[in-house]
């Protein structure tokens, strides 16, 4: 099946080929087998956990087609409700195999009053084998919540990773998303924050790696309603081999949001000829009194700090990773999760090598 995906809020010049991605001879699965691939962790007694049987409406989300077996044959619904109390984690493994090859999942987050939470979604293979994940998660957060998200795509090579966000924020609601994306041989990120209430916050930190023949899309959208709104954007990555990566950023400054900032960057360090960049940085307003900023940038690694660290006698291949890790390193680090870290450390180091 052909699959058209991430269409941008304004359309470009075709001749940019980022308008939307559009993917060939797809392998939609008909059958969605009962899922048994979850493990949830961390402090499941302080969260409500339940399974949800609605499906809401996403502005934009990742098209008719995948958002329709979403809401017809997803194989795990889950709701989960943030109380306000003490600061709480939870993580969510979701581990695709031969026994669990299709993951269609809708995950809705709702958030109290003065909460304060992490949460971790954890994707990832098990089994060098064809695996299809297509995702829908929903934040949804009130007075002066808080959230820490962080999502981990550690699926294998040879797997579609579709996934699409959306979140609500209320006013002085803070919620920042830390995207791991690493795997996948088509992985599409459809991000839509809605900054409705008053001085509400939201920040997206993203790292990508790219090898062999991956594709990787992402289509970002911010869009400030409330005044003194927040929206920060910093995405980092690295590609390689033949690896195509289109990155599509909109921070839009809606009437009424006097006094908002809009922040987002993007770069992209590209380590083969082939390897293909294309980056949309968008900021659009119709609003007086605000403040945004963006830039986008891509490039090989400098050869002076290559040969520097070669003559301390590493290789080439062990100086490039250690110059990508130190340019990941600010995301990496706002990470509390120490496990989490390690694992995502060990992925650069295995997709580099």
């Amino acid at each position: 099946m052909d699959l058209v995906l991430n269409e941008t809020p304004i359309r470009t010049a075709k001749n940019y080929a980022i308008n939307n991605i559009k993917l060939d001879d797809i392998e939609i699965p008909e059958k969605i087998e009962k899922f048994n691939g979850l493990q949830i962790l961390g402090d499941k007694d302080k969260f409500e956990i339940l399974e949800m049987n609605k499906i809401s409406e996403f502005k934009y989300g990742n098209g008719k087609i995948l958002e329709n077996q979403i809401k017809e044959k997803s194989n795990k619904q889950i709701q989960i409700n943030s109380p306000k109390n003490e600061e709480k984690e939870l993580q969510l493994n979701f581990e695709l195999s031969k026994e669990n090859q299709h993951l269609v999942e809708n995950i809705e987050i709702n958030l109290e009053e003065n909460s304060k939470s992490t949460v971790i979604l954890k994707f990832f293979s098990i089994e060098d084998i064809y695996s299809y994940h297509n995702c829908r998660i929903k934040v949804n957060a009130k007075k002066c919540a808080k959230l820490n998200i962080i999502i981990l795509n550690m699926l294998n090579n040879k797997s579609n990773n579709f996934i699409s966000i959306e979140n609500n924020l209320d006013e002085n609601a803070d919620i920042k998303y830390t995207i791991i994306d690493f795997g996948g041989k088509n992985s599409v990120t459809n991000y839509y924050s809605n900054l409705k209430g008053d001085n509400s916050k939201n920040t997206l930190n993203t790292i990508y790696l790219g090898n062999e023949e991956q594709i990787i899309d992402l289509n970002y959208i911010m869009e400030c309603y409330g005044k003194k709104t927040n929206a920060k954007i910093d995405v980092k990555g690295a590609i390689n081999n033949n690896c195509k990566k289109h990155f599509k950023g909109t921070i839009d400054f809606k009437k009424g949001s006097k006094k908002a900032i809009g922040d987002e960057k993007e770069y992209c360090t590209i380590l083969s000829d082939t390897a293909k960049s294309i980056s949309l940085p968008i900021l659009l307003c119709t609003e007086e009194d605000v403040e945004g900023s963006h830039s986008s940038a891509c490039g090989k690694i400098n050869k002076n700090e290559l040969f520097y660290l070669m003559t301390r006698g590493l290789t080439k291949q062990e100086a490039q990773k250690l110059i990508i890790r130190a340019g990941f390193n600010e995301i990496i680090e706002n990470i509390q999760n120490e496990e989490i870290k390690k694992e995502i450390l060990e992925q650069i180091d295995m997709k580099l090598t």
